[in-house]
C-alpha cells in the first residue's frame, strides 16, 4: 500500500507554527475559562494557590503538544498512529470512543451555543419562542458544519481571525471583571490543602481541557510544514492553548469574589451576565456564543477524521451529512423534548474521558519505548497483519479499570473512591494515566527479558 494512504501528502502540509498557535488559542478562548477559575476557588484554596493551580493545569497542554509533535514527525493523524500501539483491530475501540467523545462534546457545545445565541437576541427584545430557538440552532450549527468544506489552511486562517475578534472582546470583559473584583477578599482567601485541594483542582483542569484535546492534537500536527522545527510545533500547541486558558482562569478566580455562586451555578453564563453592565449584554452573549465556535471547528474536524480511521469510509459530503444529522438530532432532543438528558449525557462523556486518559498515556509511553526511530508505516496501514498489539491493549484495559475503581460522581462510585477521591472523578483520570504508564513499563521489561 502506498504511504499516501497513511501519511498526509506533502502538498497538504501547509500549517505554520503561527497558524497552529492561533488554532489552539481560538479553541480555548471561550469564557467557560472564567467558570473553571471559579471552580478552582471552590476547592478552598488561597488566591496564590488558585493561580498556581490554574497555571500548572493550563501547562498540562504539554500533553497535546507532545502528541502534535509526534504527528508532525510522522505526518500521520492521531488514531492512525494509534494503530501501531494497539493493532488495527485493537485500535478500533479507543478510536470509536474518541469519535463518540468528539461528537458528544460537539453536540453539547452546539446546544450551549444555541442557548447563548437565543439569549443574545433576547437582549434586543426578539421574542423567545420555540421557533426562534430553532432558528438559532440552524444558524449556529450551520456555521459549524460549513467549516467541513474547508481545508486545513483555510480553517487555520479562520481560527486566526476568531482568535483576534473574540480574544479582543473577551479581554474587554476580563477588564470589567478585574475592575469590579474584590481584590481584598481575593488576597484574604485562606490557604487550603495542597493534597486534597490543590491537586484535585489541577486534575480537574487537565481532565476537562488538555487530556480531552490530546486526541485531536496530531490531527493538526500532521499538517504542519515539514521544515518546521518539532520544538516549534510543541510550544505553539502548548502555549497556544495554555495562554488564554490560564488568563481566563485567573480572571475567574477574581470573578468568584463578585459572583460566589458561579462555580455551582446550573447556568454559569447567566451568573456572569449579572456581573457586567447592562449595556454590554448583547456583546457579552455574542462573545459567549462565538467563543464556542472555534472549539466546535476543532472537534468537528477530528470527529470526521476519527470516523474514517475506524474504517467507515464515506465521502466528505456523506461524512458532513452524517455528523450534522447526529448532532442536530441530539440538540433537538435536548432543546425541545428532554432537557434533563443533558446532565446524564455529560456524565457519560466523563466516563469516556477516563478511557481516553489511559489511551493517551499508553500512546505516549509506547512512542517513547518502541518508536524512538519512528513508526513503521506497515503497522499503521488498515490492512496491517498485526491486528492486536496485546501489551498496549492489556495496559489500556487495566488502566481504565483502575480509573473506574477510583471514580466518584452522581451516577457511580468506585470501591476505592474515598478520601481525596470522594466526589472527585477528575483525580481518577490521573490514576488511570499513572496506572497505564506503570503497566506499560512492566510489559516492556517483560518483553526485553524474553
Amino acid at each position: 500500500m502506498d504511504n499516501e494512504f497513511v501519511k498526509v501528502p506533502e502538498k497538504d502540509k501547509t500549517l505554520s507554527p503561527e497558524k497552529l498557535f492561533y488554532n489552539w488559542f481560538a479553541a480555548n478562548i471561550g469564557i467557560m475559562g472564567f467558570v473553571y477559575g471559579a471552580i478552582i476557588v471552590s476547592y478552598r484554596l488561597s488566591f496564590w494557590q488558585s493561580v498556581t493551580a490554574a497555571l500548572i493545569g493550563a501547562l498540562t497542554f504539554a500533553i497535546p503538544g507532545w502528541v502534535a509533535m509526534i504527528g508532525q514527525r510522522e505526518g500521520v493523524t492521531t488514531f492512525k498512529m494509534s494503530r501501531a500501539t494497539f493493532g488495527t483491530h485493537g485500535n478500533k475501540i479507543p478510536n470509536f470512543m474518541a469519535w463518540l467523545n468528539m461528537v458528544g462534546w460537539l453536540a453539547v457545545n452546539v446546544i450551549t451555543g444555541t442557548l447563548l445565541f437565543s439569549a443574545m437576541l433576547k437582549t434586543i427584545h426578539v421574542p423567545q419562542t420555540g421557533f426562534t430557538k430553532f432558528i438559532c440552532l440552524v444558524v449556529f450549527a450551520g456555521l459549524v458544519f460549513l467549516s467541513g468544506i474547508f481545508k486545513e489552511d483555510t480553517l487555520a486562517k479562520i481560527q486566526t481571525w476568531l482568535s483576534w475578534i473574540f480574544g479582543g472582546l473577551t479581554l474587554v470583559m476580563l477588564i470589567m471583571f478585574l475592575m469590579n473584583a474584590n481584590w481584598g477578599e481575593a488576597f484574604a482567601m485562606k490557604p487550603g490543602s495542597w493534597v486534597t485541594g490543590w491537586l484535585p483542582a489541577v486534575a480537574f483542569i487537565a481532565a476537562g481541557s488538555s487530556i480531552s484535546w490530546s486526541m485531536a492534537a496530531a490531527d493538526w500536527g500532521a499538517y504542519v510544514h515539514p521544515n518546521t522545527k518539532p520544538s516549534a510545533t510543541f510550544w505553539n500547541t502548548t502555549l497556544g492553548a495554555a495562554t488564554p486558558l490560564f488568563i481566563l482562569m485567573a480572571g475567574g478566580v477574581l470573578l468568584s469574589t463578585i459572583s460566589p455562586s458561579l462555580a455551582s451555578a446550573s447556568d454559569p453564563y447567566q451568573v456572569m451576565y449579572g456581573a457586567i453592565p447592562g449595556w454590554f449584554g448583547f456583546l457579552y452573549f455574542l462573545v459567549a456564543a462565538g467563543g464556542i465556535i472555534p472549539q466546535c471547528l476543532v472537534s468537528f474536524r477530528s470527529a470526521r477524521i476519527n470516523l474514517s480511521t475506524i474504517g467507515i469510509e464515506v465521502s466528505q459530503k456523506a461524512s458532513l451529512i452524517l455528523h450534522a444529522v447526529i448532532i442536530i438530532l441530539i440538540s433537538i432532543y435536548v432543546l425541545f423534548i428532554s432537557g434533563d438528558f443533558l446532565s446524564n449525557f455529560e456524565l457519560f462523556l466523563n466516563f469516556l474521558g477516563i478511557c481516553l486518559a489511559s489511551w493517551v498515556a499508553i500512546f505516549l509511553v509506547d512512542s517513547v519505548i518502541y518508536r524512538k526511530n519512528g513508526y513503521d508505516v506497515k503497522l499503521m496501514e488498515p490492512n496491517s497483519s498485526v491486528h492486536y498489539n496485546w501489551p498496549g491493549i492489556i495496559s489500556w484495559i487495566i488502566a481504565t479499570i483502575f480509573g473506574f475503581l477510583f471514580t466518584s460522581n452522581a451516577a457511580y462510585r468506585g470501591p476505592f473512591a474515598h478520601g481525596i477521591f470522594e466526589n472527585n472523578s477528575s483525580l481518577a483520570v490521573f490514576v488511570s494515566g499513572i496506572a497505564a504508564i506503570i503497566v506499560m513499563f512492566i510489559k516492556s521489561s517483560d518483553k526485553q527479558e524474553d
